[in-house]
């Protein structure tokens, strides 16, 4: 779905960069300022900086003169407005009127989220033409957000209903070890636990059993029953030091 952000007569070149790095890790690359403070915001060191290796979504981002160029091509307005307006559309938070947006019939071809400048917000006139005006949940009595912090958060809540994107794991998972290797451990954990005093023999009470149902749990890898079974060992050799 076409997806644009648009940030009207923004006032920090660093709120740019911020926002076109916003997008650009949730999957996203339109973005179009309406009559920014500096004309040559794209190119101020303080945006690129903020954009931190963005500059593929900068090089894309369209300035433009009004709204109405801004909004070309979509057909569904969401307004980011902390406070309602009268006779302005629903105040919605974003993932409840993104699944409602996306369970219709005929979802829209396009999508723009609309954000404000720094100092004022959203005007009434661009509020009043959006479908939506969406609220993040904030704690109560403070519901200051950056400008390119509430983009990250609309463009992550957007990209989860969308779908989202995997998380990856750098490490591979590892099969757990095999009952025999566990047994066998435990086996060795045994002796290493009597040798050291810990472990009466005479009244275990419980505590092998207690410990097996410890690494049922934790599902040891073969590694790690091989580091257990190094600990036995070392403790089986003080032990028998201590006794010499």
């Amino acid at each position: 779905m076409k997806t644009r952000f648009v940030l009207i007569e923004t006032s920090h070149a660093g709120n740019v960069g911020g926002a076109a790095r916003a997008l650009k890790v949730m999957g996203f690359d339109e973005l179009v300022l309406v009559r920014p403070r500096w004309p040559n915001v794209l190119r101020k060191e303080e945006t690129i900086q903020r954009a931190s290796g963005a500059t593929d979504v900068l090089a894309k981002t369209r300035v433009v003169d009004s709204l109405d160029e801004a909004l070309d091509g979509i057909t569904h307005l969401c307004a980011t407005a902390m406070t309602p307006r009268d006779f302005g559309p629903p105040t919605r938070a974003p993932r409840e009127h993104f699944a409602t947006l996306l369970a219709e019939t005929a979802p829209p071809s396009g999508v723009a989220f609309l954000f404000g400048s720094e100092r004022f917000g959203m005007a009434n006139e661009d509020v009043y033409r959006c479908h939506a005006a969406l609220s993040i949940p904030t704690a109560p009595g403070y519901g200051s957000l950056n400008l390119a912090a509430a983009v990250q958060l609309i463009a992550y809540d957007w990209r989860q209903a969308l779908g989202g994107f995997a998380v990856d794991s750098p490490v591979a998972a590892r099969p757990g070890a095999d009952a025999a290797a566990v047994a066998g451990m435990l086996e060795h954990l045994q002796q290493a636990l009597v040798a050291v005093d810990f472990l009466d023999p005479a009244a275990p009470k419980k505590l092998m059993p207690r410990l097996q149902q410890l690494f049922n749990r934790a599902q040891p890898t073969d590694e790690e029953v091989h580091i257990l079974r190094g600990v036995a060992r070392a403790m089986l050799q003080t032990a028998e030091r201590a006794k010499r």
